[in-house]
C-alpha cells in the first residue's frame, strides 16, 4: 500500500474511532436498558399504578459509575418520599381551592430549588426532585384529591422498583467502580502539584494563571469524592481519602505560592530558609515514588526545629519566620494530599476527614428559584386561558424540567438541550407507539424496540457536547411512550401531550433567556462582593475553619474564571485579585482561629488581644505591630507555644502584606464607610 493511501487509511480509522462508541460505552447503553426493562417488567408483575415511571426513573438514574447511580438513587428515594408528604398535607389543606393549592406548590417548588442551588451533586438534586415530586403526585391529581395518597404509594414504589433494579444489574454487570475512576486523576493531579510547587521553590511564584490550572483541574474531582460512600464496606474510608486529597492539592497549590513570595519578600535565602528550601525541593522530587509517612514525619520535624529557632531567636525578621512556616504548610499539605491519595486506593481512614464546600452567590440562588415560579406561574395562566385539555400535564412537565434546569451547571445549555431532545424523544416515542407496536404482541418486542433509543439517548450522554440531549431524550422517551399493561395506543393523547411537552420545552428556553437572566458582569459583582464580605468576617473572627476557607475559595476562584471573560489584560488583573482576597480571607481566618488558644496563656494574652483587634482594624501597621509584639512576648511563654505563635504570626504578616500590596481594591475592607 502507498504511503498516500495508508495514510488515507489511518484518518478514515481515526474518524471511525472517533464516531463509533467504544466498548465502555456500550456496556453502560447495555446496563441502562437491561434495567429499565427489569424495572418496567417487575413494575407490571406488581400492577403499579404508572408503571413507566420504573422507567423513567431508571433513565434518570443512569451514571456511567456504580457510586454515581447509588448516591443519585439514594437522594432520589429521599426526595420522593419526602415530596409525597408534602403533597399528602396539600391534597389535605386544599383540595377544595386549586388557585391556592397552584400558588402554594410554586412557593415550595421555589423554595426547593433555591435550597438545591445551595448543595451540590445528588444532594441538590435530591432537594430540587422533593419539588417537582409534588407536581407529579399532587397537582396531576388536583381535580381528584381523594387519589393523591394512591399515587403517592405507587410513585415511592415505582422509585424503589428502579433502584433496585438499577443497583442489581449495576452490580451483576460489573459497572466501573467511582472510586477505581477517581485514583487516576487524583495522581495526577498530585504529580501536577509537585511540578507546581518544584517551580515555585525554584524558580519564585508560578503565577496565578498556573494556580487556576491545578484548580481546574481539582475541583471537577469533587463530585466523584461525594459518591464513594455508598460503594463499599470501606467506601466511607475512601471517600473520606479522596475529600482529605483534594483539599490538601488546594492547599499545595496555596502553600507553594505563599512560600514563593513569603522568601521572595525576605530577600537573599538566610541559612534556615535555605535549608527549609531544600527539605521541600526533595518532598517534591520528579522521582515518579510517592513520599512514605516516615519521610514526611522527618520534614516537618526539622522544619518545626527550624521554626522555633526562629522564633526564640530575637534577631530574626517577621518575614523569615512567614517563609520557614509556609515550607512547613506546604510539607504538611503534600502529606495530607498523599494519606488521602492511599486512603482512596486502600480503604484505610486518612489522618484527617474534611468537608469540601462549594460557593454560592444568593441572588444567583433566588434569581434561579425566581424564573422556576416564574416559568410555571406563565405556563398555568397560558394553558388555562386557552382552555387547553389536560393542562396538568403541562404543568408537571414544566415543573420537573425547570427545576431540572436550576441545579444545572449550564441552564441554557441544559434548555438547549431540552429544545432538541424533546422532539427527538417525541419522534422515537411516536414511531414505536403508532407503527411498530400495534403490529406485535408482548413484552419482548416492547424491549427490543425501545434498545435503539436508549442506546442512542446512552452515547449521547457519555458526549459532553450532546450530554443534556441524551440525558433529555432518555428521561422524556419513556414518558412520552408511556408503556402500559395493557398498552394504550390513543393517537390523539400521544400528540396533545406530545404538543404541551414541546410548548413547554419553548417556555423553558425562553425563560432561560429572558426572565432574570445573569450576565457576566453581574455574576462577577455577585462573586466579588460576597468574597468581600466574606474577608470582613474572617478579620473579625467570623471566617469558620481554615481548612473550609481554602476549598470554598478554590471553588469560588473556579466559578469565578469561567465568567472572567474580556481582554487578557483585565482579565489577570481580577484573577490576580481574586486570589489576594482568598489568600487575605484565609490567612485572617486561620490567625482569629489560633489566636483565640492563647486567651488562657498569661503571657500571650495581652498580645493575642491586641493582634485580634488589629486584624478586625483593617490597618496594616497596627497588624505587623501586633505580629512583632506576640513573636515578642512568646520568648517569655513556654517553649510548647512556639510553633502555634509561629502560625499565628505568619498569618498576621500575610494579612498585612496582602492588604499593602492591594490597597487600591482592598482599602474599603475594614471601612466600608470610606
Amino acid at each position: 500500500m502507498s504511503e498516500a493511501r495508508l495514510s488515507r487509511f489511518n484518518r478514515l480509522l481515526d474518524r471511525l474511532d472517533a464516531v463509533v462508541p467504544q466498548p465502555q460505552a456500550w456496556f453502560f447503553a447495555l446496563r441502562i436498558w437491561i434495567a429499565m426493562m427489569l424495572a418496567l417488567y417487575v413494575a407490571f408483575w406488581l400492577q403499579l399504578e404508572s408503571a413507566s415511571s420504573a422507567a423513567v426513573s431508571v433513565a434518570i438514574l443512569a451514571q456511567p459509575k456504580r457510586g454515581q447511580a447509588i448516591s443519585k438513587a439514594i437522594y432520589r428515594f429521599l426526595g420522593t418520599i419526602l415530596g409525597g408528604v408534602i403533597s399528602i398535607v396539600f391534597a389535605a389543606a386544599f383540595g377544595q381551592d386549586r388557585v391556592l393549592m397552584l400558588v402554594c406548590f410554586t412557593a415550595w417548588l421555589s423554595l426547593c430549588v433555591f435550597v438545591a442551588q445551595y448543595l451540590q451533586d445528588t444532594r441538590a438534586y435530591g432537594a430540587m426532585l422533593s419539588g417537582y415530586t409534588v407536581a407529579i403526585i399532587a397537582i396531576s391529581n388536583i381535580d381528584t384529591p381523594q387519589n393523591v395518597f394512591d399515587a403517592a404509594v405507587s410513585r415511592v414504589a415505582a422509585i424503589a422498583v428502579a433502584i433496585t433494579a438499577i443497583t442489581f444489574i449495576n452490580d451483576a454487570l460489573a459497572s466501573p467502580s467511582t472510586w477505581r475512576g477517581l485514583l487516576p486523576p487524583i495522581a495526577t493531579a498530585l504529580r501536577s502539584a509537585k511540578v507546581f510547587a518544584r517551580q515555585a521553590l525554584r524558580d519564585g511564584d508560578p503565577g496565578p494563571e498556573k494556580a487556576l490550572d491545578l484548580i481546574r483541574m481539582t475541583a471537577p474531582l469533587r463530585a466523584d469524592a461525594s459518591a464513594i460512600a455508598g460503594e463499599l464496606g470501606d467506601g466511607p474510608q475512601r471517600a473520606a481519602g479522596a475529600r482529605s486529597a483534594i483539599a490538601a492539592l488546594y492547599a499545595t497549590m496555596a502553600a507553594s505560592r505563599n512560600f514563593a513570595i513569603a522568601a521572595r519578600d525576605a530577600g537573599p535565602d538566610r541559612p534556615a530558609i535555605a535549608e527549609a528550601r531544600s527539605i521541600c525541593a526533595r518532598l517534591v522530587a520528579d522521582d515518579g515514588a510517592s513520599v512514605d509517612n516516615s519521610a514526611f514525619a522527618e520534614a516537618r520535624g526539622r522544619l518545626r526545629a527550624l521554626i522555633e529557632a526562629a522564633v526564640r531567636d530575637g534577631r530574626r525578621s517577621l518575614g523569615e519566620v512567614l517563609t520557614l512556616q509556609r515550607a512547613r504548610d506546604l510539607a504538611t499539605a503534600l502529606m495530607f494530599a498523599q494519606d488521602g491519595l492511599n486512603a482512596l486506593r486502600n480503604g484505610h481512614r486518612p489522618l484527617r476527614d474534611v468537608r469540601l464546600p462549594t460557593h454560592r452567590d444568593f441572588p444567583v440562588a433566588f434569581r434561579g428559584a425566581a424564573r422556576v415560579a416564574l416559568a410555571f406561574a406563565l405556563t398555568a395562566a397560558l394553558f388555562v386561558g386557552l382552555g387547553w385539555p389536560a393542562t396538568t400535564y403541562a404543568l408537571v412537565q414544566v415543573a420537573a424540567m425547570g427545576a431540572m434546569s436550576s441545579v444545572n451547571p449550564d441552564p441554557l445549555k441544559y434548555a438547549n438541550g431540552v429544545v432538541i431532545g424533546i422532539p427527538l424523544a417525541g419522534l422515537a416515542a411516536g414511531l414505536i407507539l403508532l407503527l411498530t407496536l400495534p403490529t406485535v404482541n408482548g413484552f419482548p418486542i416492547l424491549a427490543l424496540a425501545v434498545a435503539p433509543v436508549v442506546f442512542a439517548a446512552c452515547f449521547l450522554i457519555l458526549n459532553p457536547p450532546t450530554a443534556s440531549i441524551g440525558f433529555i431524550l432518555l428521561v422524556y422517551f419513556p414518558v412520552l411512550l408511556s408503556p402500559g399493561n395493557p398498552q394504550s395506543f390513543d393517537a390523539q393523547t400521544f400528540f396533545g401531550n406530545f404538543a404541551q411537552m414541546t410548548i413547554v420545552a419553548v417556555i423553558l428556553a425562553t425563560t432561560v433567556r429572558v426572565i432574570l437572566p445573569i450576565r457576566p458582569d453581574q455574576a462577577r459583582a455577585y462573586a466579588f462582593d460576597s468574597a468581600i464580605r466574606d474577608v470582613r468576617s474572617a478579620l473579625v473572627g467570623a471566617g469558620g475553619d481554615a481548612v473550609d476557607r481554602t476549598s470554598l475559595n478554590s471553588d469560588r476562584i473556579f466559578q469565578y474564571a469561567q465568567i472572567n471573560a474580556g481582554p487578557d489584560i483585565v482579565r489577570a488583573r481580577r484573577l490576580k485579585l481574586a486570589f489576594a482576597i482568598a489568600h487575605l480571607e484565609a490567612s485572617a481566618a486561620r490567625a482569629h482561629d489560633q489566636l483565640r488558644a492563647f486567651h488562657r496563656d498569661a503571657v500571650l494574652q495581652t498580645a493575642s488581644a491586641q493582634a485580634r483587634a488589629a486584624l478586625a482594624g483593617g490597618t496594616v501597621g497596627d497588624i505587623e505591630a501586633a505580629a512583632q509584639a506576640l513573636l515578642r512576648a512568646v520568648r517569655d511563654a513556654d517553649a510548647s507555644q512556639s510553633l502555634p505563635v509561629a502560625r499565628a504570626v505568619s498569618d498576621l504578616v500575610a494579612v498585612a502584606r496582602v492588604m499593602a500590596r492591594h490597597k487600591r481594591f482592598l482599602q474599603t475592607i475594614a471601612h466600608p464607610e470610606t
